[in-house]
């Protein structure tokens, strides 16, 4: 058995693509235009990581997701917390638990997904603004 992917719908292919590629630094794989299914699937994965990879689903008629209780994260690692927090920042998104800790932090993908931010390596010594910059709405 071999993990494959995880499947993310999304409302705006390029509002998330946008999010995961652009800001969070991910790297289109594949893209599948379905016509007769009206749906566009792209699969992501991180630089390097081919292997984990997330899919993109987006279904060209609009529906409005919700997202289950099960259902927690995905976690990523970064080179730079505090480089990938404030690129994030600047393109608009919000950083709902800050890495104070030079470890861990949380941001949420345009469709609410939480997404987990980890450092690689061992944490980088405490940094303003993070230090003291205090959690915003739920992560």
């Amino acid at each position: 058995m071999k993990y494959l992917h995880t499947m993310v719908r999304v409302g705006d292919l390029a509002q998330s693509l946008r999010f995961y590629c652009d800001l969070l630094g991910l790297r289109e794989l594949r893209r599948v235009e379905n016509e007769r299914g009206r749906f566009t699937l792209v699969f992501l994965a991180a630089p390097g990581d081919d292997e984990a990879q997330i899919e993109l689903t987006w279904n060209w008629d609009p529906e409005p997701y919700t997202i289950g209780r099960a259902f927690g994260h995905l976690a990523y690692a970064v080179d730079d917390i505090y480089a990938t927090c404030e690129k994030l920042r600047a393109g608009g998104v919000t950083i709902n638990r800050p890495p104070r800790d030079g470890h861990m932090a949380f941001v949420r993908s345009p469709e609410n997904i939480s997404i987990e931010l980890l450092q690689k390596g061992v944490a980088l010594p405490s940094a303003e603004p993070w230090a003291s910059m205090p959690n915003t709405g739920n992560w």
